[in-house]
């Protein structure tokens, strides 16, 4: 359910409902097999059977549609299983078929238009949160503490002995790069398949231009500016790749005062020293200074920029889904 570009799923069947045509958000809750999309996928659908997302990739959709639009009249709670036969998992791209649960939840039901509009403001804050729905009781609830390891895996799940769906909204991954050099050439590209949305910041024109990153976001400002603008949070990665200390430092003095999920900085393990000195002359704790992952990316023997690129994704992914120890 987290795009690398957010999606505005439930944004769209707040807006229908509030519009007075009707809405209702199906969401897949269970899979087995080779199911079409992962459990928490979504899709928004209103009265006049306009969409916007999907459950299946296209295999049953159009029975989504029609139960979800009986729903929305009766305002009835459904749960749906489709079986996906292999001719269509294979016309969605996967070697086989599966089966799917789907929840289907008219706005202004179980479902209410005061929670659907708390998810959309968290989401717009970048506020992870879960939405907890009991299908026995037909409670629903925001819940921010408790998941800890669902919020970390991304990862939605129903409890089958507690009849109890987590849908996991946690906010799309953003990287951040200083320096708009080779490398970043290489990783922007790795990144934006890995989930990230990609944000390159260096005030030389000439190194951070849209021939060097087409369809990329770009900044010319300062980089401490830039990011400071932007904000660094839980999930946000930032990587640092211009070898200047007074483009990184002032950088890297906002990010160790943020809750930012990676900071990795290009130099050797000389340059990496006297960055740290630098830090520790300014006031920042060992402690914080372990935060600041140098020399950058994992330890593959990476030599050319697409190999670095490489294990700095590595790391990347390595401290989102396993923390820092």
């Amino acid at each position: 359910m987290n795009d690398a570009r957010f999606n505005q799923i439930p944004e769209q069947a707040l807006a229908w409902h509030r519009a007075g045509l009707g809405a209702a958000l199906a969401t897949v809750i269970e899979t087995w097999g080779s199911a079409p999309r992962r459990v928490g996928s979504q899709l928004a659908i209103n009265g006049r059977g306009e969409i916007v997302g999907s459950v299946s990739g296209g295999c049953v959709e159009g029975a989504v549609i029609v139960e979800a639009q009986e729903a929305i009249k009766k305002g009835d709670v459904l749960e749906l299983e489709f079986g996906v036969s292999d001719d269509d998992a294979f016309a969605v791209g996967l070697a086989c078929g599966g089966t799917i649960r789907i929840l289907v939840e008219p706005i202004g039901a179980a479902l209410s238009e005061e929670i659907l509009a708390q998810l959309v403001a968290a989401r717009a804050a970048r506020e992870p949160v879960a939405y907890v729905a009991d299908l026995d009781s037909g409670a629903r609830a925001l819940q921010r503490d408790g998941f800890d390891t669902r919020f970390a895996m991304d990862r939605s799940g129903f409890e089958r002995e507690t009849r109890q769906f987590v849908a996991i909204q946690n906010p799309p991954l953003r990287l951040i790069i200083v320096g708009a050099v080779h490398i970043a050439q290489a990783l922007v590209p790795m990144a934006q398949m890995a989930g990230y949305d990609p944000l390159v910041i260096d005030p030389r024109e000439s190194f951070a231009a849209q021939a060097r990153f087409p369809d990329v976001e770009i900044s010319n400002e300062w980089p401490s500016d830039a990011v400071e603008a932007t904000g660094l949070d839980a999930r946000t990665a930032l990587v640092l790749l211009t070898h200047d200390p007074k483009l990184d430092d002032p950088v890297l003095h906002h990010a160790l005062t943020s809750d930012v999920a990676y900071i990795g900085a290009l130099g050797s393990k000389r340059t990496q020293a006297k960055r740290l000195e630098r830090l520790q002359n300014a006031g920042f704790t060992s402690e914080q200074c372990a935060l600041i992952h140098g020399p950058i990316g994992l330890d593959i023997g990476a030599s050319s920029p697409s190999e670095i690129a490489i294990s700095i994704i590595a790391e990347m992914t390595q401290v989102l889904r396993k923390g820092l120890a």
